[in-house]
């Protein structure tokens, strides 16, 4: 049981430190974490408003 929880620990650092590596990644290289384009909601002309 201490060996399984001990390879817990190491995944759940080893995925931080990544995720980590991967933020400070993007915002070395000036990609932000934003989407590129709105999203888009397509609604029928003739549909009633309920506003």
């Amino acid at each position: 049981m201490k060996r399984v929880g001990l390879w817990l620990i190491w995944i759940v650092g080893a995925l931080s430190i990544g995720y980590l590596a991967l933020y400070a990644y993007a915002m070395l290289t000036g990609n932000g974490l934003e989407p590129r384009d709105p999203i888009k909601i397509f609604r029928k002309d003739d549909a009633p408003s309920y506003s």
